[in-house]
C-alpha cells in the first residue's frame, strides 16, 4: 500500500517534473524500481490499482497551481473567448491566443480518450520509462538544434517578430497550434515529456523559448485539468479504498512543487534553453537503460 513518503515525494516528483522537460510519467515509473518500491512498481501496471486514483489527485493538484500561477492571463483569455463569440470575430491579442490553445487542445484530447489508458498499462515498465526518457533527451537536443535552421529563420522572417527577432506568439496559424498540440500524443509515453515536445513544436515554428514554454504551460493547464477531472471516478471508486489521505497529502505537496516549477521555468526561460533539460533526460535515461538490464 502507498505510504505517505512515498505519496509525498511522488506528488513533488509530479509537480516538477509535469513542468520540467523530462517527463512526469518517466519519472514516477523509473524512479521507483531505483528506490526499491516493488508495490508501486506493480500498482503502475495493474489495469486497476489505488495508483490510478493517486494520479488523478496529483494531475487535478498541478493543473489548479497552474490556474493560480496564470489566472490573470486566463482571466483575460476566457473574457476574450467569450467577447469574440458575442461579436464574431477575433480583434485583440488576447482572443487569438484563446482559439490557439483551442485548436491545439483537439488533437491530445482526443488522444488521450482514445490511448491514455491502453499506452499506460503497456509501457509503465522501468525499462521502456528509460528508453523514453533517453529518446526525450535526443528530442529536446533536436529542438535546439532545429531552431537555427535556415527554413526556421526564414519562417520568423515572413512574420511579426517580437525584440529578440523570433516569431511572436499570436503570429501562429490555427493549423500550426493543431500540429505543437498534436505532438503531445507523444507525451502519452512514459518518458516523453509533454511540456519538452510542445516546446520542441514551437521552436521549430520559429518561437523563443520563452513563448515556446508560455504557450506550453497554458496547453497543460486545461488538458492536465481535464484528464483528471475525467478520471474522477478513479479516485472516488474502489481504487481510493483506503490511502485518500495519502492522496491529499501527495496532491498537496504536487500543487506547491509545481507552482514553484512554473514561477521558476518562466523565468528561466526568458535566456535559458532546453540543453540542460536534454543532459539530465540522457543521463537519467542512460543510467536507468543499464541498471534495469543488468538487473
Amino acid at each position: 500500500m502507498l505510504t505517505y513518503v512515498q505519496a509525498i515525494v511522488l506528488g513533488v516528483i509530479q509537480g516538477v517534473t509535469e513542468l520540467f522537460p523530462i517527463s512526469s510519467l518517466g519519472h514516477s515509473v523509473i524512479l521507483p524500481q531505483l528506490l526499491g518500491w516493488t508495490g508501486v512498481v506493480a500498482a503502475q501496471s495493474a489495469q486497476e490499482s489505488y495508483f490510478l486514483a493517486f494520479l488523478v489527485g496529483l494531475h487535478v493538484a498541478t493543473a489548479l497551481a497552474l490556474l493560480v500561477y496564470f489566472r490573470t492571463t486566463w482571466a483575460r483569455i476566457v473574457r476574450g473567448l467569450i467577447l469574440s463569440v458575442r461579436i464574431r470575430r477575433i480583434e485583440t491579442p488576447d482572443q487569438r491566443l484563446g482559439w490557439l490553445l483551442i485548436a491545439a487542445t483537439i488533437p491530445v484530447g482526443i488522444a488521450g480518450l482514445l490511448l491514455e489508458h491502453s499506452l499506460r498499462v503497456l509501457f509503465a515498465t522501468p525499462m521502456a520509462a528509460a528508453v523514453f526518457l533517453f529518446i526525450n533527451g535526443l528530442i529536446l537536443l533536436f529542438g535546439e538544434r532545429v531552431r537555427r535552421r535556415a527554413q526556421v529563420r526564414a519562417l520568423v522572417a515572413s512574420h511579426e517578430t517580437n525584440p529578440s527577432g523570433d516569431r511572436r506568439l499570436v503570429s501562429l496559424e490555427y493549423v500550426e497550434a493543431g500540429a505543437i498540440g498534436a505532438a503531445q500524443v507523444f507525451a502519452l509515453l512514459p518518458g516523453i515529456s509533454r511540456s519538452g515536445i510542445t516546446m520542441v513544436a514551437g521552436l521549430a515554428r520559429g518561437l523563443d523559448h520563452e513563448d515556446s514554454a508560455r504557450f506550453s504551460f497554458l496547453l497543460a493547464t486545461p488538458i492536465i485539468l481535464a484528464a483528471g477531472l475525467y478520471k474522477l471516478p478513479d479516485l472516488l471508486g474502489p481504487n481510493g479504498d483506503g490511502v485518500l489521505p495519502q492522496i491529499l497529502a501527495g496532491s498537496i505537496a504536487a500543487g506547491l512543487a509545481a507552482y514553484a516549477s512554473v514561477r521558476f521555468l518562466t523565468r528561466y526561460f526568458t535566456t535559458g534553453t532546453l540543453l540542460p533539460f536534454a543532459l539530465y533526460s540522457l543521463a537519467l535515461g542512460g543510467f536507468a537503460i543499464v541498471r534495469f538490464a543488468s538487473a
